[in-house]
């Protein structure tokens, strides 16, 4: 039976190799002299020890260094690889895991502890509809929860369809490039991206090197990639309006890529008609158990042991058992959670786990010693994978699995501290990015700092962006117009990445202070955008809604929504009722339109349903629906209910976005302006003192919110003229 081995985002995958420590050399020479990955082969030995979580521990470090700010650990040429250097083809690949399938349990179908062949493929349901897919689209996505069985059921299914194509799988972004090179010289080829996110962001895949890819013939060159639903998730239509709407084009190049895909979508929970057919290899032990568990999770999720390892980490925390090894585990989750897709060392989880530990009790929960505790978290659960996947020289990386687990907390600042100031560049232009969607900007300007400086492709615009969300606008403004410049001496006026810059450039010069100005930038860009990139696209529907936005707040409330009234009606045609973006250009108009103000309460409150249900409570979105609520209250002149409202939200947008966002520190103004309003004075200058001081410390100076609370002080009534 042939052996596997492959180097998966920054980890080695394979099936259970049982070896004594006797005989590690020998199993390490055989499997190396079956498949490599281009330079890796000398440092082969140390990468199959993973399959063995104990063994990997007891060896030494070798040439490669694992990031996470200790090294680069993929060479430019680490592609998938036969033991001659030859690229396979998918006929030859005749396992599932070299696709980034996860193992399945290793018991083989007597019972035995022996490495055992994947489980039986059971055909799924959406498996007619891939196949179409890939028969014409030169890029099919497929997207699901971890372990829903995604690598799979793209093995199997482009297996079958195109078993001569050359099978190019990059096995790290840095090597994305020389995978591109290869594939395009093939006449036949398919591009395997399992985990697309991994070759996302600088230094990535661009819509550019998609069509210099495309092949003249449907099916002769193809891109397979999978993604999971939670990231997948941070590019879909409610980002674009996210927040103040500037960091629209924020995640442009990752979005677009995506928009170029055929998206294959596949359920965690498995049907009956897959259940029945799953029914039919019932002699397989493991299938049997996951039908079993199938009712509570999905079948793939169990046969790779998902809910096993999440509960043996959950269990680990009790006193006396591995607790260390549970803290090495979460600080491996939050650097995934971070956004750091590289794998972390040894002697930087020895460092980061600590205040897990200390967090939870450290010395009362007698925890083991560290090499204990990595050996723990590194072995398998029935052969299928360790808590941790990685080994000593390449570094390691949480399941994928446990990053979806329900309850986790926000990833704490001691980790992001830690990370932020040890990450390369391109590392700290990934995080930057997630915390920037995140709406965490005082994070994001961190770590884009770093990417800036160390010359990451597209940090200077996205670090505008998140400098202005974070309350210098006018400082964002000036960046944006020498990028806007640079944009367009480099591509040209019409260009999209110039209209991008264009875009942040107006909405900044409003949000800096000049409404007017805002307006007429917004009028020329949405002009242009429909002549370049047509009427209906999402941009040219952006630029339309800033215009009407910043034409409502030069003081001319009636045009703005007339303006909105013509758009809603453009994007629910185009975009469907439950758009993001349709949810707030129906608050915009709302806001603008003179009605009545039961009439205008009743709309927001139709809204804020609306909101909740398509997005839920805690999107930016719905927060914003609630602080027009609050607001209209005030005016009404129903104080305490807008004070109420007013603290509820202070509370849930610093939970949301952090204390620090503008949009928190606003929150609080209205709060205490309410209190004021309420004969509370006491309690609102309290309030006052507190959010301009704090104020000051994140917002330039001049800023509205500082104008406004310095007003809402002065008009209070002297010290002790009121009680609380």
């Amino acid at each position: 039976m042939p052996v596997l081995l492959v180097r998966e985002n920054g980890r080695v995958r394979g099936w259970p190799v049982y070896v004594g420590a006797v005989g590690l050399g020998a199993a390490a020479l055989a499997l190396a002299s079956l498949w490599t990955s281009g330079a890796w082969a000398t440092g082969i030995g140390a990468a199959v020890t993973t399959f063995s979580g104990l063994a990997a521990e007891r060896l030494q470090p070798q040439r490669a260094t694992p990031a996470g700010g200790d090294g680069a650990a993929a060479g430019a040429d680490a592609l998938l690889r036969t033991a001659g250097g030859r690229i396979p083809t998918l006929r030859q690949v005749d396992r599932p895991e070299p696709a980034g399938a996860h193992h399945a349990d290793g018991h083989s179908a007597d019972g035995s502890r022996t490495p055992a062949a994947p489980p039986a493929y059971i055909r799924r349901d959406v498996e007619p509809q891939l196949r179409e897919a890939l028969g014409r689209a030169g890029f099919v996505l497929l997207v699901g929860e971890s372990t829903a069985g995604k690598s799979r059921l793209a093995h199997e299914t482009a297996r079958a369809l195109f078993p001569r194509h050359a099978f190019v799988r990059p096995l790290g972004r840095s090597a994305l490039p020389l995978a591109l090179r290869v594939a395009g010289t093939r006449r036949r080829a398919v591009l395997w991206l399992d985990d697309l996110e991994e070759f996302l962001g600088a230094g990535g895949l661009t819509t550019a090197m998609l069509a210099a890819l495309a092949a003249p013939a449907p099916g002769r060159r193809v891109v397979v990639a999978t993604m999971r639903t939670q990231e997948f998730r941070r590019f879909d239509a409610r980002e674009e309006g996210r927040l103040t709407g500037s960091d629209r084009d924020a995640w442009r190049t990752q979005r677009d890529v995506l928009r170029q895909a055929e998206v294959v979508r596949l359920a965690r929970h498995w049907s009956p008609e897959e259940r029945r057919r799953a029914a039919a290899h019932g002699h397989d032990p493991r299938i049997r158990a996951a039908l079993r568990a199938g009712d509570r999770f999905g079948i793939a999720e169990v046969l790779a042991a998902g809910p096993e390892l999440l509960a043996a980490w959950h269990n680990a925390w009790t006193p006396g058992t591995n607790p260390r090894g549970a803290a090495v585990v979460a600080a491996a989750v939050d650097c995934r959670r971070a956004g750091l897709r590289s794998p972390v060392s040894r002697d930087r989880l020895r460092e980061l786990h600590r205040p897990y530990l200390e967090a939870r009790g450290g010395g009362d929960l007698q925890p083991e010693p560290f090499d204990d505790a990595m050996n723990w978290a590194c072995t398998a659960v029935y052969a299928t994978s360790g808590l941790l996947i990685g080994n000593y020289t390449q570094g390691y990386t949480a399941f994928d699995y446990l990053l979806g687990a329900p309850g986790l907390p926000p990833v704490p600042e001691h980790l992001w501290q830690a990370l932020v100031a040890r990450v390369t560049p391109t590392e700290a232009y990934d995080m930057g990015l997630l915390a920037h969607q995140e709406g965490r900007p005082g994070r994001a300007a961190e770590a884009l700092t770093r990417a800036r400086l160390g010359g990451a492709p597209g940090a200077d615009f996205l670090f505008a962006l998140t400098v202005g969300d974070a309350g210098r606008p006018r400082r964002a403004a000036a960046d944006l117009a020498g990028i806007t410049r640079r944009r367009e001496d480099r591509l040209g006026p019409a260009h999209p990445d110039t209209l991008a810059a264009r875009h942040q450039l107006a909405f900044f010069t409003g949000e800096a202070g000049n409404p007017h100005a805002a307006a007429g930038r917004f009028a020329a860009l949405a002009a242009q955008a429909a002549t370049v990139l047509g009427a209906d696209h999402p941009d040219t529907l952006a630029a339309r809604h800033e215009l009407a936005y910043f034409t409502g707040e030069s003081g001319a409330p009636a045009e703005a929504a007339r303006q909105l009234a013509r758009l809603l009606a453009d994007r629910l045609r185009v975009q469907g009722p439950d758009d993001p973006q349709v949810l707030a250009t129906r608050r915009s108009l709302i806001w603008y339109r003179a009605d009545e103000p039961a009439r205008t309460e009743a709309r927001l409150t139709e809204l804020l349903a609306d909101a909740e249900r398509c997005l839920g409570p805690g999107d930016p979105h719905t927060l914003a629906v609630r602080s027009s609520l609050a607001a209209l209250a005030a005016r009404a002149g129903r104080t305490a209910e807008a004070a109420a409202a007013w603290e509820a939200l202070v509370a849930d947008r610093t939970r949301v976005m952090g204390p620090d966002h503008p949009h928190t520190i606003y929150a609080r103004l209205e709060w205490a302006r309410a209190l004021a309003f309420s004969d509370r004075s006491e309690q609102a200058r309290a309030l006052l003192t507190r959010t301009l001081g704090d104020a000051r410390t994140v917002l330039e100076p001049g800023h509205r919110h500082l104008r406004l609370a310095r007003e809402l002080l002065a008009g209070l009534p002297p010290a002790g003229r009121h009680g609380a």
